[in-house]
């Protein structure tokens, strides 16, 4: 593959709502440019850049890849994205490195909540868009209700410039408003079509259409608006000037049309792509920091210092770990050395590769504005760039979010401990959204996504791809136990076998601490009574036994010890007789201090449509949880409230039925709070019960 420059280059990334056909709408246009030898199938799992096993099984997206297709002298690297909302990360990271989005919708459903979501996400990165209604011979698709469905959720800049050649079953064709011709597609699914006049049934209804796509360009420059009213339209050079301007500006968003799995309208997408959508060099600058953390712009020029931003990495069978970027300044080369300027070390970078999907094509150097992989890179991660020592500039990525589920897991095979470790975390180098973690009170280890759906894909890919077979459990609610009254309390442990005896004796007083307050021991022996060198043990008998629990077998927190009084023996006490004595203290004292149970509570914050708002809040209720308000942005509210963790383990399902799978949530921890009396009862019982049958296991 020859090297291009970034004029050349067309930097694309494709998204929008699960099953809208992105994937294989990548496969069409890099089947129909010849880089690929067929049309790849998401049914036998042979698209390009579905290549995981996972995504192959599953028949959808899991991760964004890339593809590249050469036509008409330009290079356009195709970053093909999930369409679930919990993967919506590593589009949003795809989206970060591109110079322009193709929007996919299905005829059939119009715009959906992912669609939105992509839409805000292009805004946020001042993309300019090109629409695809793909899906168009599917049953019930229709040009005119999709595109009502697009002109109501993001304006009527969405203009089309394209009509279908029938829909449904008969749709063989489309009409280009530009040039004023009709493609008819064979219907083998070869991309083979015939340029042929427009058909006269449908000649009135595409002017109609092509006068208004007119008059759209024309009010964007005040020149083409006076050739307007003067010549009464514009030249085709005119309309192609004017309308690549006003993509460029995000005042019209071109909505076209196409079959993927069809192979309809592949030809005529690439040549948009190419005249319409900008090259990777029209933004001059980029922003970063110094090694300061000071902001800095410097050159996008392939003649200016390297810096390159590795925006994803994914682990390949043969080629070991993979890092993808994309170079926004310089001329990157094979077999040279970099500054990883985000963790301040030398990286030698060997091979540089352009992807097709998982297949490497070696080249000799990258310019700016390109997308390319290395492989084996010592300790680079995604997010980080790499410059020179010189120029060592930092290009901002991207914030990740934080975990809106958690699971206990635990490796099925004894021993796996540490495999599981050490492939979690080769997980985490790809999905930065994972998280893994050891919940230091319940013990159990933890894994957290965006979803359950998420967390049951790494579960799989644990299995598949790196032998680990592990069980999944909601995570143990971490319970906690505190005090409601101050108690005084006595503590006399007193043994005498052959020898030397055990004797240690304590008086105690335990009080309440405000939530959040932990622990406190206060030493307030006078005159000797205990000696110095046994207090320590006191404390440590208090401790241990706190975190034992009194009732359930959860820790005890927010109280404070006073230490008051005691009797010791110059010859039978000890260390251990004193931290016995403090045990048993702390055990009377919790008989008389009122103990009770307290609960996690959770910031929440659920995102959903406006009509679903009240079915939310009536479920919040239901789950003992407090509304404190609700933020409107648009048609989307979000509702923020405080809600208990044993109630909310499994509310990912219950939100996707209330809201169609239209509603997200975000929770994190707030405070602790106490159990109500009717339930701690329950609460005690099941602790008891789980604690009888540990035994009994293990024994």
């Amino acid at each position: 593959m020859k090297v291009y420059s970034g004029s050349e280059i067309r930097n694309v990334v494709l998204v929008g709502h699960n099953d809208t056909g992105k994937t294989m709408l990548v496969s069409q246009l890099l089947f129909n440019a010849g880089a690929t030898t067929r049309l790849g199938r998401i049914e036998d799992g042979t698209t390009t850049t579905d290549f995981d096993a996972d995504e192959i099984d599953r028949k959808h997206s899991i991760s964004s890849a890339v593809g590249c297709a050469e036509w008409k002298n330009t290079k356009i690297n195709l970053l093909d994205t999930p369409g679930f909302g919990i993967f919506q990360m590593e589009a949003k990271t795809a989206i970060r490195v591109a110079d322009a989005a193709m929007v996919v919708v299905s005829g059939v459903t119009g715009v959906e909540v992912n669609t939105e979501k992509m839409w805000k996400f292009a805004d946020e990165f001042d993309l300019p868009r090109l629409v695809v209604i793909n899906k168009m011979d599917r049953e019930r698709a229709s040009f005119q209700r999709a595109l009502d469905s697009l002109q109501r959720k993001f304006g009527k800049n969405v203009v089309p410039i394209q009509l279908p050649i029938g829909e449904e079953k008969d749709f063989t064709g489309v009409i280009d408003l530009v040039s004023m011709k009709a493609y008819k597609y064979a219907a083998d699914a070869s991309g083979k079509f015939d340029a042929i006049e427009i058909p006269a049934d449908l000649k009135a209804n595409a002017d109609s259409w092509r006068e208004k796509l007119i008059e759209k360009v024309a009010e964007g420059d005040d020149t083409l608006m006076e050739k307007f009213f003067d010549q009464g339209g514009l030249s085709q050079e005119e309309l192609m000037d004017g309308l690549r301007r006003e993509v460029a500006h995000r005042e019209i968003f071109p909505a076209v049309l196409a079959s993927a799995s069809h192979n309809i309208g592949g030809q005529p997408l690439l040549d948009d792509i190419v005249a319409l959508l900008p090259a990777a060099d029209e933004i001059k600058t980029v922003d970063g920091t110094d090694r300061n953390g000071q902001p800095i712009t410097f050159d996008r020029r392939a003649e200016a210092f390297p810096a390159a931003l590795v925006f994803k990495t994914f682990s390949d069978p043969f080629s070991g770990r993979v890092s993808l970027f994309r170079v926004y300044s310089g001329t990157f080369k094979s077999d040279a050395t970099y500054w990883n300027t985000s963790r301040d070390h030398e990286e030698r970078v060997g091979k540089l590769q352009v992807l097709q999907g998982k297949q490497q094509i070696p080249v000799a150097e990258l310019k700016a504005g390109d997308i390319g992989a290395v492989a084996k890179l010592k300790d680079v991660r995604t997010g980080d760039t790499l410059a020179t020592k010189d120029h060592a500039i930092v290009i901002k990525h991207l914030a990740y979010p934080e975990a809106a589920i958690a699971f206990a897991v635990e490796a099925k095979a004894r021993g796996d401990e540490d495999k599981l470790s050490s492939a979690i975390g080769r997980i985490i180098e790809e999905d930065p959204t994972i998280k893994f973690s050891r919940d230091e009170q319940t013990k159990e280890f933890l894994i957290s996504g965006q979803g359950q759906l998420h967390v049951e894909i790494v579960v799989a890919k644990l299995k598949k791809k790196y032998g680990v077979d592990v069980i999944l459990h909601p995570p143990k609610v971490p319970y906690r136990e505190t005090i409601t009254k101050a108690a005084d309390a006595h503590g006399r442990h007193k043994k005498q076998s052959g020898g030397h005896g055990q004797f240690a004796d304590c008086k105690i007083t335990i009080e309440p601490l405000p939530r959040g307050g932990d622990f406190e021991f206060v030493d307030e022996i006078f005159g000797g009574s205990i000696p110095r060198q046994y207090i320590p043990a006191v404390e440590k008998g208090i401790q241990d036994a706190r975190v034992k629990g009194y009732l359930a077998g959860f820790p005890v927190v927010d109280f404070r010890v006073r230490l008051k009084d005691g009797q010791y023996h110059d010859v039978d006490s000890s260390e251990m007789a004193f931290k016995i004595a403090g045990s048993l203290a702390f055990q009377q004292g919790m008989e008389q201090a009122r103990p009770t149970l307290l609960e996690p509570i959770m910031k929440v914050n659920i995102s959903a449509p406006a009509e679903y708002v009240g079915d939310l809040m009536g479920d919040l209720n239901s789950r003992r949880g407090r509304v404190e308000g609700v933020d409107a942005e648009d048609d989307m509210q979000t509702v923020h409230a405080r809600v208990p963790m044993s109630e909310m383990l499994t509310y990912g399902s219950t939100l996707r039925s209330i809201t169609q799978g239209r509603g997200s949530f975000h929770m994190e921890y707030s405070h602790y709070e106490e159990v109500p009396r009717n339930l701690q009862e329950k609460i005690i019982i099941d602790s008891k019960k789980k604690k009888e049958q540990d035994q009994t296991a293990a024994h």
